[in-house]
């Protein structure tokens, strides 16, 4: 439960900036319930949140309010569109569900403040950011 109220704390700390929550899409193997307890706390904390769902390309943009996840089965997995949206969205804090296993472009360059949510017992290196393990 410490991962909770962690998570909880940094959002309503962001509650009055731009904030986004990405949803790595490229697996249907994710903790659906998890993601979903994930989602109703933004909304229920900060119901401005945008929502991005992604797997190598951007699938959709929405409310957090509007949000009907869908999975693909092929696992590939990339965070250079999801950032560079950000950037060009000036996303405050983007908040991204994924098991770290994707690709970026290395010469990305990235003000928004990141945080891994990494939904699994094993929490790879970020690249930059902070991780969070959130199983």
């Amino acid at each position: 439960m410490k991962w909770q109220k962690y998570l909880l704390t940094m959002i309503q700390e962001r509650n009055e900036k731009k904030i986004a929550l990405a949803i790595d899409t490229s697996t249907n193997e994710i903790n659906q319930e998890l993601v979903q307890n994930i989602m109703k706390l933004f909304k229920e904390i900060c119901p401005n949140t945008i929502l991005v769902q992604a797997d190598f390309k951007i699938r959709h943009v929405s409310s957090i309010n509007e949000a009907d996840i869908t999975y693909y089965t092929h696992g590939k997995s990339s965070y250079t569109d999801v950032l560079e949206w950000a950037e060009k969205e000036e996303i405050d804090s983007i908040f991204y569900v994924t098991d770290v296993t994707g690709y970026f472009y290395e010469n990305l360059t990235i003000q928004s403040e990141v945080f891994w949510l990494v939904p699994d017992e094993f929490v790879p290196k970020v690249p930059f950011g902070k991780a969070i393990r959130i199983a």
